[in-house]
């Protein structure tokens, strides 16, 4: 019995998978966190260029 505690404590399979778990939580929280701040970026120059061609030409804008 001892050799089987003192094998388990030994063991470190474990440990790599947690570490993999924890980096791909923070990798996951990074992509999510620049997609959210590049889509609002995305969005507001999509509207700024509407905006623009509508002040140029107000007849495609009706």
């Amino acid at each position: 019995m001892t050799k089987f505690i003192t094998s388990f404590l030994r063991d470190e399979n474990g440990a790599a998978a947690a570490e993999y778990a924890l980096i791909l939580a923070i990798v996951g929280a990074g992509i999510a966190t620049a997609a959210g701040l590049l889509g609002t970026s995305i969005s507001n120059a999509i509207t700024r260029t509407g905006d623009a061609i509508d002040d140029v030409n107000p007849a495609a804008a009706a």
